[in-house]
């Protein structure tokens, strides 16, 4: 291929099949077609539900349970055609959230996910539409919620089973995606280093080619290989077998990487590009058309959901009303312990930064001596940092001190997880030091969040911070939510 011409070099060049060849000769090296686990996957998530309906209906109707409510005892025959309607319809709402393709077996984490979802769409579906069509039998809440609690958790089982199987030497190899990079920058560099982490991941790098742009970041050859420049791709991706080609340098000519799309259009290759131009909230990016012309941008996050925004604040307020009712003993103990140890106030307010940059006055128990800051200026607290009082660590490592914030959040000034709120005269520092540290404040701070969990708290790299803070608000969901607020009581790294 010349790479003065790249054009005509990628579009005709001999050898066009040669790339789609490859690449069925090396699945047909595997036994099984990926396609036959995708059926397997399908086959036993049906299979999963139904024994999720039978569970529940024998736990519903032939044990304690049957004396709840004023449901006479039924017969399996007469509940039977609720529960084959009840699989099958929870099947299909897995099967919408796209699960069932052969590019997603290997990612566990995604699909857990996405069957949390699905069953909890589905049990409220299912009881809504059964009690809104007068189904006979009538249909039992207590049933639903009872098909629902165990389908998530037979799914969830069967599917870490399903998926132990897969990632075995000689079947993952067939699952996995084989990728070739073009030119190489440091969300290149990122994204290898997350998928080396994961020895069973999705994914199997090859390795990278040259461009005209720079390569100052280049990996070492000896863990990701440079397989030569672009010039020289067509032969590449015939040779390796490639499934995908991810663009990581767009600084050369456009005629390069309009050439190189059609290539991989030609030979069924999937064509990615990393947006290294956006340089955070990139799961929000979305194509538009204005006046006809297509338009790459950050239009939208999660948060950014009416309804998202609504089912968010309900959780605050039902957590932060029974968190304020469960706490006043707590608080009210440590804060008599407090004043016995240093008389004066047991409660601190202190102004932080909140929604879009509006501050507001967060409440904590006391847990440092009076006007600690006095000398010292704002700063974080440290390991055996002196200004603690003798309570004060305790406090801290279990997360007392900050039981009085669920007013805060009753009041909507907080939210019980999202990025921890810092104080202004720090974010003046580092919204200049610290690379998109301000993007954080695009939703309420919390009293929790992912960055505190993974024990990135106190003084701690705060450029990782804020990476698991931006992470936070990409990929939010209640069930992420739940997720943290749980790791909250087993995760207390670094709680000075």
């Amino acid at each position: 291929m010349n790479i003065t011409n790249p054009t005509a070099s990628l579009l005709n060049a001999p050898g066009a099949l040669q790339a789609l060849e490859a690449r069925r000769a090396w699945r047909e090296k595997e036994q099984v077609s990926p396609h036959f686990w995708v059926l397997i996957s399908i086959l036993g998530d049906l299979i999963m539900a139904v024994l999720a309906a039978y569970l529940a209906y024998w736990l519903r109707f032939h044990t304690v349970l049957r004396d709840f409510g004023n449901f006479d005892a039924m017969t399996f025959r007469q509940y039977g055609g609720h529960m084959a309607l009840g699989s099958l319809t929870l099947v299909l709402v897995l099967g919408w959230q796209d699960i069932y393709h052969q590019n997603v077996l290997l990612r566990s984490r995604w699909i857990s996910s996405k069957i949390a979802k699905a069953v909890l769409i589905w049990t409220a579906g299912f009881l809504a539409i059964t009690l809104a069509l007068k189904l006979q039998p009538p249909i039992s809440r207590v049933y639903v919620m009872l098909n629902g609690a165990t389908a998530l958790l037979l799914l969830l089982g069967w599917r870490m089973l399903f998926l132990h199987f897969l990632r075995t030497p000689g079947r993952v190899e067939a699952l996995r995606q084989r990728a070739l990079f073009v030119g190489w920058n440091e969300e290149a560099l990122s994204l290898w280093k997350t998928l080396k982490r994961d020895h069973a991941c999705a994914y199997e790098i090859l390795g990278w080619v040259k461009t005209t742009g720079g390569d100052d970041l280049r990996p070492q050859e000896e863990t990701f290989p440079c397989l030569g420049s672009l010039d020289e791709v067509e032969h590449l991706v015939a040779t390796h077998a490639t499934d995908m080609v991810v663009v990581a340098d767009l600084h050369g000519p456009r005629e390069q990487m309009v050439a190189l799309a059609n290539l991989c259009e030609r030979e069924m290759i999937q064509f990615k590009v990393i947006p290294s131009c956006f340089r955070v909230f990139v799961s929000g990016l979305t194509l538009e058309t204005i006046a006809g012309t297509p338009v790459l941008g950050v239009t939208r996050l999660p948060l950014d959901g009416t309804l998202n925004v609504i089912a968010k604040r309900t959780l605050d307020i039902l957590g932060a009303t029974v968190g304020l009712l469960v706490s006043a003993p707590i608080v009210a103990i440590f804060s008599a312990i407090v004043w016995l140890e240093s008389r004066g106030p047991v409660f601190y307010r202190q102004r932080r930064w909140g929604v879009n940059g509006v501050p507001f006055d967060i409440i904590k128990i006391r847990s440092m001596k009076l006007n600690a800051e006095q000398s010292s200026g704002a700063q974080w607290c440290v390991k055996d940092d002196p200004r603690r009082l003798r309570v004060g660590a305790f406090m801290r490592q279990w997360n007392i001190d900050e039981l009085p914030q669920f007013w805060n959040v009753l009041k909507g000034e907080m939210s019980l997880v999202g990025p921890r709120p810092e104080r202004p005269e720090l974010i003046a520092d580092f919204k200049h030091q610290i690379p998109h540290y301000n993007a954080r404040h695009h939703s309420k701070p919390g009293m929790t969040g992912w960055a505190q969990v993974n024990g990135l708290r106190g003084d701690t790299d705060l450029s990782e911070r804020i990476q698991c803070d931006l992470w936070y608000l990409e990929n939010w969901s209640l069930w992420l939510d739940f997720q943290i607020m749980l790791l909250t009581f087993f995760k207390r790294d670094n709680a000075y």
